[in-house]
């Protein structure tokens, strides 16, 4: 392993021999690196939360606007699909700019989008916003791997990864629940400006907390092209689609999942909901701990709890016990997963981190729009059973191929 010092001064020399400037990354003290790695994870709490939604206030969104609630749950759609046409090339849009300034930007484009959804009077406009949301949200995963590798010592990426993570998991397994219990204080729209407030604080924030952040010196669709060539990594990117595409073809529909439980109430969907949330936060912790150290077997056994706890919930919609511990695995499982892909395409490629972060978050939008986009397809005409079904197969087949790509490049150890 490279001290963390040497590593930095190697990538200073590396700089320097770029004709365009470059913003160098300051040596910089290890409390500052992680209190930087903590912002981080408020700020990909406050993306992801806004993002998801959504699944939580379906019914009332879609009493509001007069559409089905498989055309509410498109807007998981349109952000996925914005999500997936910037994030391999957000590098590219801003080759010079540091990455400080850039995620404060972020953050106020995520405010943006909230407030015009809130305001939005018709399906068009609350389209629109939740693209411009995809944006930001893209713009953030991008470039989050290569920043967090420039706060905190190689040897404790990982760990840093996880606290990234853990405010994505925090937000993706407790923002339905916790939308759940907002839209039954408040009004839909009044939520949303609530998250815009939010996303405002965390802007500011970013801005004054953080430290410089150098960009990459090698962008361009060439890098990426040249990314993609490394051995293993297309296939394991293509388990990574299919592995998030079953989950959100369930997900976005989670809550109408649970209201086949007979008798069920609100309160028996918000506890499925927590278990699911603690899972979740579970996951994350546990395989944060143990991914370094058991790679092989985490890329196995983290897909397979999604499907199994997705394929639990569709068939045994009468046994509330069964969903219970089906919602429960299905959290353990996503709730590790990006920390489980992130460890995976970091040992595959770690001297490429903005193209490969780029990349893990294009193949994550392109699995939400086909997997809410489908998921809804499938929800109005078939029913939510049938997608779940689906989904639990489409995880699956996932985990396999991710599985079966290699975790090593020649001359990268496995340690």
């Amino acid at each position: 392993m490279v001290p963390y010092r040497v590593a930095h001064s190697r990538n200073n020399q590396r700089m320097t021999t770029n004709t365009a400037p470059r913003i160098l990354p300051p040596r910089r003290s290890e409390r500052a690196g992680w209190a930087g790695v903590l912002i981080l994870m408020a700020t990909s709490f406050t993306l992801v939360l806004a993002e998801f939604f959504p699944p939580s206030l379906l019914t009332q969104m879609a009493a509001s606007l007069d559409i089905t609630e498989g055309q509410a749950g498109q807007t998981v759609t349109a952000t996925a699909f914005m999500g997936f046409l910037v994030a391999p090339v957000v590098g590219m849009m801003f080759p010079r700019l540091d990455r400080r300034t850039l995620l404060a930007g972020v953050a106020l484009t995520d405010a943006v989008s909230n407030i015009l959804v809130a305001i939005a009077p018709n399906l068009v406009l609350l389209l629109v916003a939740r693209l411009i949301l995809g944006a930001a949200i893209s713009g953030f995963w991008a470039m989050s791997l290569a920043i967090v590798s420039q706060l905190v010592a190689p040897a404790r990426l990982g760990r840093g990864l996880m606290l990234v993570n853990g405010g994505t998991t925090v937000a993706t397994v407790g923002g339905v629940p916790l939308g759940v219990y907002l839209g039954s204080v408040f009004d839909w729209r009044v939520v949303f400006v609530g998250v815009a407030v939010v996303s405002v604080l965390v802007a500011i924030s970013l801005r004054a907390m953080l430290p410089a952040i150098a960009p990459a010196t090698t962008t361009g669709f060439r890098e990426l092209a040249d990314t993609l060539k490394v051995p293993g990594l297309s296939l394991g990117l293509i388990g990574h689609v299919f592995t998030v595409l079953g989950h959100f073809a369930a997900f976005t529909y989670i809550r109408l999942a649970f209201e086949q439980v007979p008798g069920i109430g609100a309160g028996g969907i918000a506890g499925l909901l927590a278990a699911f949330g603690i899972g979740g936060l579970t996951g994350n912790v546990v395989v944060g701990l143990l991914v370094d150290k058991h790679l092989n077997l985490m890329r196995m056994v983290v897909p397979a709890l999604i499907g199994f706890g997705i394929v639990t919930v569709a068939l045994f919609p009468g046994h509330f016990w069964a969903v219970g511990v089906g919602a429960t695995a299905w959290g353990i499982g996503f709730g590790a997963w990006l920390l489980v892909v992130s460890t995976w395409i970091g040992r595959l490629a770690r001297d490429r981190m903005e193209s490969v972060g780029g990349l893990i978050v294009t193949g994550f939008q392109i699995a939400i729009t086909l997997g809410a986009g489908l998921g809804g397809v499938v929800a109005d005409n078939a029913g939510v059973q049938v997608t779940l079904i689906a989904a639990a197969i489409a995880a699956l087949v996932g985990g396999t191929l991710f599985r079966m790509a290699r975790t090593t490049t020649a001359g990268i150890s496995k340690a």
